[in-house]
Protein backbone atom coordinates (compact mmCIF):
# COMPACT_ATOMS: atom_id res chain seq x y z
CA UNK A 1 0.00 0.00 0.00
CA UNK A 2 1.37 3.51 -1.04
CA UNK A 3 0.58 6.50 1.59
CA UNK A 4 1.12 9.80 0.45
CA UNK A 5 1.21 12.72 2.97
CA UNK A 6 -0.94 16.36 2.09
CA UNK A 7 -2.22 19.13 3.51
CA UNK A 8 -6.15 19.62 2.96
CA UNK A 9 -5.63 23.18 1.44
CA UNK A 10 -3.39 21.45 -1.36
CA UNK A 11 -5.09 20.64 -4.77
CA UNK A 12 -6.72 17.09 -4.77
CA UNK A 13 -5.09 14.67 -7.73
CA UNK A 14 -6.21 11.39 -9.30
CA UNK A 15 -3.74 10.13 -7.61
CA UNK A 16 -4.53 10.62 -4.26
CA UNK A 17 -6.39 7.48 -3.96
CA UNK A 18 -8.00 6.81 -0.72
CA UNK A 19 -8.48 10.00 0.82
CA UNK A 20 -8.62 10.18 4.80
CA UNK A 21 -8.58 13.22 7.16
CA UNK A 22 -6.75 12.43 10.10
CA UNK A 23 -7.61 15.32 12.51
CA UNK A 24 -9.82 15.33 15.35
CA UNK A 25 -11.42 18.59 14.41
CA UNK A 26 -12.74 20.07 11.13
CA UNK A 27 -10.35 22.37 9.23
CA UNK A 28 -11.32 25.78 9.23
CA UNK A 29 -12.28 27.41 6.33
CA UNK A 30 -12.93 24.29 4.29
CA UNK A 31 -16.39 23.20 3.38
CA UNK A 32 -17.06 19.73 3.84
CA UNK A 33 -18.10 19.19 -0.07
CA UNK A 34 -14.67 21.10 -1.36
CA UNK A 35 -12.09 18.48 0.76
CA UNK A 36 -13.56 15.27 -1.33
CA UNK A 37 -12.83 12.95 1.56
CA UNK A 38 -13.26 9.44 1.72
CA UNK A 39 -13.02 9.02 5.37
CA UNK A 40 -13.03 11.01 8.53
CA UNK A 41 -10.77 9.06 10.89
CA UNK A 42 -11.22 11.07 14.33
CA UNK A 43 -11.15 8.06 16.00
CA UNK A 44 -7.54 7.14 15.43
CA UNK A 45 -6.87 10.82 15.62
CA UNK A 46 -4.62 12.19 18.85
CA UNK A 47 -6.87 12.32 21.74
CA UNK A 48 -7.74 16.43 22.74
CA UNK A 49 -5.84 15.89 26.07
CA UNK A 50 -2.54 14.30 24.14
CA UNK A 51 -3.12 17.36 20.98
CA UNK A 52 -3.35 20.19 23.75
CA UNK A 53 -0.30 19.16 26.08
CA UNK A 54 1.46 18.95 22.41
CA UNK A 55 0.82 22.76 21.38
CA UNK A 56 1.66 23.52 25.00
CA UNK A 57 4.58 22.19 25.20
CA UNK A 58 6.00 21.50 21.43
CA UNK A 59 7.86 17.92 22.03
CA UNK A 60 7.73 16.35 18.94
CA UNK A 61 9.87 12.91 19.76
CA UNK A 62 6.60 13.11 23.40
CA UNK A 63 4.00 13.66 21.29
CA UNK A 64 5.21 10.70 18.63
CA UNK A 65 5.49 7.99 21.35
CA UNK A 66 2.10 9.01 23.27
CA UNK A 67 0.16 8.88 19.78
CA UNK A 68 2.18 5.96 18.87
CA UNK A 69 0.66 4.58 22.44
CA UNK A 70 -2.82 5.80 22.16
CA UNK A 71 -3.11 4.28 18.21
CA UNK A 72 -2.02 0.91 19.96
CA UNK A 73 -4.32 0.79 22.44
CA UNK A 74 -7.31 2.44 20.21
CA UNK A 75 -10.12 -0.75 19.36
CA UNK A 76 -10.86 1.83 16.35
CA UNK A 77 -7.26 1.53 15.28
CA UNK A 78 -7.93 -2.00 14.31
CA UNK A 79 -10.86 -1.27 12.48
CA UNK A 80 -9.55 1.33 10.55
CA UNK A 81 -6.52 -0.82 9.35
CA UNK A 82 -8.99 -3.60 8.29
CA UNK A 83 -11.25 -0.29 6.59
CA UNK A 84 -7.78 0.11 4.85
CA UNK A 85 -6.70 -3.14 3.35
CA UNK A 86 -8.90 -2.90 -0.31
CA UNK A 87 -6.88 0.46 -0.90
CA UNK A 88 -3.68 0.58 -3.00
CA UNK A 89 -2.70 4.07 -2.08
CA UNK A 90 -4.32 6.08 0.26
CA UNK A 91 -3.64 10.41 1.10
CA UNK A 92 -3.65 11.14 4.69
CA UNK A 93 -4.70 14.85 5.52
CA UNK A 94 -3.59 17.15 7.89
CA UNK A 95 -4.84 20.93 8.09
CA UNK A 96 -1.50 21.32 10.03
CA UNK A 97 1.33 23.50 8.70
CA UNK A 98 4.04 21.49 8.68
CA UNK A 99 3.21 17.69 7.55
CA UNK A 100 6.25 16.43 9.31
CA UNK A 101 5.53 17.51 13.01
CA UNK A 102 2.28 16.50 12.57
CA UNK A 103 0.53 13.18 13.46
CA UNK A 104 0.15 12.33 9.92
CA UNK A 105 4.04 10.71 9.38
CA UNK A 106 3.15 8.92 12.77
CA UNK A 107 -0.19 7.48 11.23
CA UNK A 108 1.76 6.76 8.17
CA UNK A 109 4.20 4.43 10.54
CA UNK A 110 1.98 2.76 12.39
CA UNK A 111 -0.15 1.70 9.36
CA UNK A 112 3.34 0.13 7.68
CA UNK A 113 4.07 -1.62 10.84
CA UNK A 114 1.21 -3.25 11.82
CA UNK A 115 0.50 -6.65 10.25
CA UNK A 116 -2.79 -6.47 9.27
CA UNK A 117 -2.17 -4.07 6.47
CA UNK A 118 -1.96 -5.39 3.01
CA UNK A 119 1.36 -4.60 0.30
Amino acid sequence: MKIQLKRVYETESPDDGFRILADRLWPRGIKKEALHLDFWAKEVAPSTALRKRYHQDGKFEDFKADYTQELLANPAFASFLEMLKPHKVITLLTASKLIEKSALPILEEAISKNPLKTS
